[in-house]
């Protein structure tokens, strides 16, 4: 990169509020969140996100079948964090005006689904969905830690992010579009030596 290190981008720094991304700075070797993208889902008593870019091989149809018709492609659960794998977290796309039984908003037409709710009845409202096992998950202070080290950049999220038809593309478009130094690192190579 020219010399030019993540670490030493200067970028306008937003806080982590419910709503927006984190994307993980190619420096961050943690093989939960490299390369990573979280959409914060609650910023409240410390911080809970999910990953949008790591499906699993692991059909909807094995473990939530009454959802597997209103999921989007490719209708696998994604890993949405270490945190709680053995629960799931669902976020919808709303297509209708109101907000349905089992919703909570988030940012525009982007919410929470409660899958305990019906989802003949939920499912009718959503262009989209995607469900997660498990959660990233943040202690009071932490993320904010992490930030400071340079691990994560706050972007605002695009209502296509958690539903796009290249999950695994996720985190190279998310950097690609943001203004400035940030989107050169949407290049930056997995591993810097073999450049």
């Amino acid at each position: 990169m020219g010399g030019v290190e993540p670490a030493d981008l200067m970028v306008d720094r937003l806080d982590p509020l419910a709503g927006r991304l984190l994307v993980a700075s190619p420096t961050l070797v943690d093989p939960n969140f490299a390369r990573t993208v979280v959409l914060l889902l609650d910023v409240d008593d410390g911080v809970l996100g999910v990953v949008l870019n790591r499906p699993t091989d692991v059909a909807v149809t094995e473990v939530l079948e009454p959802w597997a018709a209103i999921v989007d492609e490719p209708g696998v659960l994604f890993q949405g964090g270490p945190v709680g794998t053995d629960s799931a977290l669902a976020v919808g796309r709303l297509v209708t005006d109101g907000e349905p039984l089992g919703w909570r908003p988030l940012y525009v037409d982007t919410g929470l689904v409660d899958l305990d709710a019906p989802s003949e009845v939920v499912g009718a409202a959503l262009s989209s969905m995607r469900i997660f096992a498990g959660y990233a998950g943040w202690s009071s202070g932490q993320l904010e830690a992490e930030i400071d080290e340079g691990a994560w950049y706050v972007v605002p999220a695009a209502p296509e992010d958690a539903f796009g038809p290249e999950p695994c593309r996720l985190w190279h478009q998310v950097l690609r579009r943001q203004p400035g130094p940030l989107a050169w690192l949407a290049n930056y190579p997995d591993d810097p030596t073999q450049n």
